[in-house]
């Protein structure tokens, strides 16, 4: 029993150690943000071996995306075999699939002095040099309970039901271009009120594209640049209840805010440059571990400020009850729980 304490406090230790490295430029810029009430927790339960004993962490590779379901579920989005990941909130293992779903391909850095300011600075790479499902990007869930995934590399955005089929695509899968049907290493998916589509299109091209709940292209929006209403990289995207469209552009550490129909409304610095973005219920936003208001005045963080971008934090999910989930490009999942005051205090 000893024993198990003793590696339940390592693992925390070790969690919020690797949190810290991950991201330390923020560490030092978040300092002077308030810590909020959360505490890391271990998350999700280890499988266990045919002797009944625990089998060591999950070998989740890399972990870009994380979305809980209308059951309170949570559904990891890895890089590797079994895609998708489901789990109860407790941590116990449900199901999983999408094998065969997402490409081979892996987006790739272009190194700043080969860079070009009309150009996207990022490219991919297929085949053996990639791997397996490493096109995996994004995941999300609608409020009728169907389930969204991104392939980046493959330049398509699946929609599926409540149990995992496919039931609708956007783009055309290995076929890059800006046209309105197609997409190149588009990055996430957002929802308006009324079933419209928002797609971060993304690496690749520099802009949001708007469909109908049905699929149908209505316009688009944005351009390479660092002025308003232009992108670096169009990273993440998220609405709120009267439909404004708020836009990660991580290149240029920023999320810019737009009305339903592309219109530059206002914009606001982020801790580094973050590859992710979740809107709250009561109308706040996560991006990264840091929590915003709309008008992105920074609220407070989680108890060590992660890294928004580069092998950090690429997902984020909450789940009814607060408590707040992390997927991190190093293969971890990091669930954070309310506690009754900040910590430290």
């Amino acid at each position: 029993m000893e024993s198990r304490k003793r590696n339940s406090v390592s693992f925390k230790r070790a969690g919020l150690l690797l949190l810290c490295i991950a991201g330390v430029a923020l560490c030092q810029q978040g300092s002077g943000v308030p810590v909020l009430g959360y505490k890391l927790v271990n998350w999700p339960i280890e499988a266990t071996s045919e002797a009944g004993f625990p089998a060591g962490a999950w070998n989740l590779i890399q972990a870009p995306g994380i979305a809980v379901d209308t059951k309170g579920h949570i559904l990891v989005l890895h890089r590797g075999a079994h895609p998708i990941l489901e789990f109860d909130g407790g941590g116990k293992f449900v199901r999983s699939w999408g094998d065969g779903l997402f490409s081979e391909g892996k987006v790739v850095a272009i190194p700043p002095a080969n860079r070009t300011p009309a150009r996207s600075g990022y490219s991919a790479v297929y085949g053996p040099a990639g791997c397996d499902s490493c096109g995996a990007h994004s995941i999300r869930v609608d409020a009728e309970g169907n389930i969204w995934a991104v392939d980046a590399p493959g330049h398509i955005v699946y929609k599926m039901d409540p149990k995992g089929k496919v039931i609708m695509r956007l783009g055309q899968k290995g076929v890059a271009g800006m046209g309105p049907n197609n997409f190149y290493l588009p990055t996430d998916v957002a929802f308006a009120s009324n079933g419209d589509i928002y797609v971060a299109d993304g690496y690749g091209n520099p802009r949001v594209v708007k469909f109908t709940r049905a699929g149908k292209y209505i316009l688009q929006f944005g351009k390479r640049g660092t002025g308003p209403g232009e992108f670096g990289l169009p990273h993440n995207v998220v609405l709120d209840a009267q439909g404004r469209v708020y836009v990660t552009d991580r290149d240029n550490q920023r999320v810019e805010v737009f009305d339903p129909d592309g219109k530059f409304l206002n914009q606001w610095k982020t801790y580094g440059g973050v590859s992710t973005l979740f809107m709250t219920k009561d109308r706040h936003i996560w991006a990264g571990g840091f929590l915003h208001d709309l008008d992105g005045k920074v609220l407070g963080r989680l108890p060590v400020p992660p890294s928004g971008g580069g092998g950090g934090v690429h997902g984020t999910a909450i789940a009814d009850s607060g408590d707040v989930y992390l997927s991190l490009l190093n293969g971890q999942v990091h669930k954070f729980v309310k506690t009754a005051a900040p910590a430290g205090q």
